[in-house]
């Protein structure tokens, strides 16, 4: 049985003073809700008093980003090693505005997961296609190429750490939503691919989160179907109630 996960992704928002409000009202609404794991993504300048802030809850720590390199001339990029000392346990990895805005390809995803997963942290790596690429007939080819590329080289213990989000790109932001029928879809042939990459066992396993605009009203419709293991939440996740409203969809 796959606990569910959801996870808030705040992407550039919240200064450290919003931050530890939002959270303190996360914590408070989500205090007795234990069927699913949740995690909260933020900032690299909200990690340390966020962190600070979740010891002793069961709200986990994400990063939204990591470098592959464990040290070096990387200038503006944090390591692994600087994540976990702020208590970090999961990361987002390979978010389509990671890949639209800044450059990111299969290949550094796939660095960059590798690196998470040496480093004792666990990856959400994100993939999906955009509007075009749908309409053009091409969703299931993008999201193949993006988990085989993104995965390569993962093997044993590493399945079991793994978290994938399929965002499908159209529906980020911009108010639009998959039907439960297409985002099952996609999270079966997720799992089917994983099937093949890792073996039924270990795909039987793995988590896929939906993350293409899940809000409260949704919620509970999308984690209802069989492939679709939580959420990766944005808007909806800066706003302690909201957020938690999505967590008891989950339950």
């Amino acid at each position: 049985m796959r606990k569910r996960i959801v996870a808030g992704n705040w992407k550039m928002n919240k200064t450290r003073a919003e931050a530890l409000a939002l959270v303190a009202g996360i914590k408070a609404e989500v205090a007795a809700l234990g069927a699913a794991e949740i995690v909260v993504g933020v900032p690299f300048t909200d990690l340390d008093v966020v962190g600070q802030a979740l010891k002793g809850s069961a709200v986990q720590l994400a990063a939204q980003n990591v470098h592959w390199a464990e040290k070096g001339a990387f200038t503006g990029e944090i390591s692994a090693a600087m994540l976990k000392e702020l208590g970090v346990t999961y990361v987002i990895i390979g978010h389509s505005e990671r890949r639209q805005y800044f450059g990111e390809t299969d290949e550094t995803v796939n660095k960059r997961t590798k690196a998470a997963l040496a480093a004792g942290l666990k990856p959400i790596v994100c993939v999906g296609e955009t509007l075009a690429e749908r309409e053009g007939g091409q969703m299931t080819a993008v999201v193949e190429r993006q988990v085989r590329a993104g995965l390569a080289g993962l093997q044993g213990a590493d399945w079991d750490q793994l978290v994938i989000a399929y965002e499908p790109v159209w529906a980020i932001g911009t108010g639009k939503t998959a039907t439960t029928a297409q985002a099952q879809e996609v999270h079966a042939f997720i799992r089917q691919l994983l099937g093949v990459l890792a073996g039924a066992a270990a795909a039987a396993t793995i988590r896929i989160q939906y993350g293409g605009s899940m809000k409260p009203d949704n919620a509970k419709d999308l984690m209802s179907q069989p492939d679709i293991d939580g959420g990766l939440i944005g808007g909806a996740s800066l706003e302690a109630k909201s957020f938690a409203d999505i967590v008891r969809g989950a339950l």
